[in-house]
């Protein structure tokens, strides 16, 4: 079982261009966040040379590589480590044996894996198929576009789904940490530890324009100081 001794706050860096993304986090450390995250939206813009980039800049600080894994995942996570990723995220919804090879790479390498449950039609058993595997953290998410989709929205009674709708149900399915992403509000993913989920991550909407990928506040830095406190429960 692998625990955390305290909340973990990560900012998702879903930007699309280096410098922005550098200056972000330079602002979220000096904030306090504790991991820094190359988001898809960066990986796509940028490649690794994002995650190579954050390395030199932050060489003590955790960095999650969101690629996405679906496919070839002993490549994929030799690429991101050696970039200098310490985390990698793999799907539920690729093949068992993609998952294996992820976790086989990461323990080749020395990193960690997340597996993101997004898409799948029974997200506590996704997580627990994950955990058996060998995943290290659960990564509980609900899209961009599955919450916007009129016809998801009917079936949760004309809302947007949520991570909080099955939360507890995943976090009550393994015993290793969760994070929860899709939708939280700042007050939402304040409370995520006391849901059973202390990996917090902060990226679009709530630091991130999820429309244009760029800052979305004007004082990032006191936001974000802000949301390390109250998620510490007053720790600076």
């Amino acid at each position: 079982m692998r625990t955390t001794s305290r909340p973990i706050v990560q900012i998702s860096l879903d930007l699309i261009n280096i410098e922005e993304a550098l200056e972000t986090a330079r602002i979220a450390v000096a904030a306090g966040v504790d991991w820094l995250e190359a988001g898809t939206p960066l990986l796509l813009a940028e490649g690794l040379q994002a995650v190579k980039a954050l390395r030199r800049a932050f060489p003590a600080h955790p960095i999650v590589a969101d690629v996405k894994i679906m496919d070839g995942g002993y490549l994929e996570t030799e690429m991101v480590a050696k970039a200098g990723a310490t985390h990698v995220v793999v799907m539920a919804q690729a093949h068992r044996a993609t998952i294996k090879e992820v976790v086989r790479a990461a323990r080749d390498y020395g990193i960690l894996v997340m597996g993101d449950d997004l898409g799948t039609e029974d997200k506590p058993a996704a997580a627990r198929m994950m955990q058996d595997l060998g995943v290290d953290y659960i990564v509980h998410h609900v899209g961009y576009d599955e919450r916007r989709d009129l016809e998801v929205q009917a079936g949760h009674g004309g809302r947007m789904p949520s991570p909080l709708d099955e939360l507890a149900a995943v976090v009550a399915a393994v015993e290793i940490p969760v994070q929860a992403v899709g939708g939280l509000s700042v007050e939402q993913a304040i409370g995520m530890p006391q849901h059973g989920a202390p990996l917090v991550v902060l990226g679009a909407p709530l630091v991130i324009d999820a429309e244009a990928f760029h800052v979305a506040s004007n004082d990032l830095g006191a936001l974000l100081r802000e949301i390390v406190v109250r998620i510490r429960g007053g720790e600076a």
